[in-house]
């Protein structure tokens, strides 16, 4: 299989009012072209850190990323992010949010009528048709979600980002948006990474489950073939014994090998992972920014 992206020796540290902090260390991974990755682990360990230097929104302090052989150093289009808030203008429809992405990046490569198939496409893969010239203020948090999906898939990326994309959402809701998302890799075979703390989501949608240590200067600590057959269907895998079977690792690794952060007795340690994850936070408003 054919490298597409690849973390080398991934380290980051931010400065602080009690001094420097270690947010991630020595991080390597390399990810196939159509792999499905989660990125998992307790609070604070650093999973939006990685994403946000795959995004090219941080700068590793140590080591780097490179796709398709040339090195990570800024945003660009070919790294789409899914947000676990959806991040739609408000004043424009659904249609109008996705043609925004779509002429940030095709805008004098593609005619008008092509955008417009373009855009209906996408709107199309994500069982948005219908709505697709409502506000966001007209439609469910669902729908919002996949627009905002559609928004991504529009710019054509080699890497689909997802930042707990099906977070807010209610258990039904998030079960028919994880099929649908199966269904679109399957047939785009796109790249695609994922944060999660949901066990179940992690062992369903994805190829390997990256599980990341504790911070600070958290590391990955195992990753995990998943070897399910697909197309993968949430009740057949209810009871199938594999399928448990990859659960309880990431159950024994998350509860029995990684302690909790706020288990630790070194309070300083918990002051640093909360600033880690502001600078999470600040991350995300820069892209909600770049997109608006």
């Amino acid at each position: 299989m054919k490298t597409l992206l690849e973390l080398t020796r991934v380290g980051i540290e931010f400065n602080t009012p009690k001094g420097a902090f270690r947010a991630l260390r020595d991080v390597d991974l390399k990810i196939n072209q159509g792999e499905y990755i989660s990125l998992i682990g307790h609070s604070g360990c650093g999973k939006s850190t990685v994403l946000n230097i795959v995004a090219g929104l941080l700068q590793a302090t140590e080591g780097g990323v490179v796709l398709n052989g040339k090195e990570v150093n800024e945003p660009g289009p070919e790294r789409a992010v899914v947000f676990q808030n959806h991040s739609l203008l408000p004043w424009l429809t659904a249609y109008e949010n996705v043609e925004l992405a779509v002429k940030q990046v095709f805008k004098g490569k593609k005619s008008k009528a092509d955008m417009k198939a373009w855009i209906e496409h996408n709107l199309e893969l994500v069982h948005m048709t219908h709505a697709m010239h409502k506000r966001p203020d007209e439609i469910s948090g669902g729908m919002k979600q996949r627009v905002g999906i559609a928004r991504a898939l529009a710019m054509e990326p080699d890497v689909l980002l997802m930042d707990e994309p099906f977070g807010a959402l209610d258990a039904l809701t998030r079960a028919h948006l994880q099929d649908s998302l199966m269904e679109i890799q399957k047939d785009l075979n796109n790249t695609v990474i994922m944060i999660t703390h949901d066990v179940d989501e992690a062992v369903l949608l994805s190829d390997r489950i990256v599980m990341m240590t504790n911070g600070p200067a958290a590391t990955i600590g195992e990753i995990l073939d998943i070897e399910l057959e697909r197309p993968r269907n949430r009740i057949q895998l209810a009871d199938d014994p594999q399928y448990n079977h990859y659960r309880h690792q990431v159950l024994s690794f998350l509860y029995e090998k990684q302690k909790k952060a706020d288990e630790s007795p070194d309070k300083s340690q918990a002051s640093a992972q909360d600033k880690s994850i502001g600078t999470d936070s600040v991350a995300r408003d820069k892209r909600a920014q770049k997109i608006a």
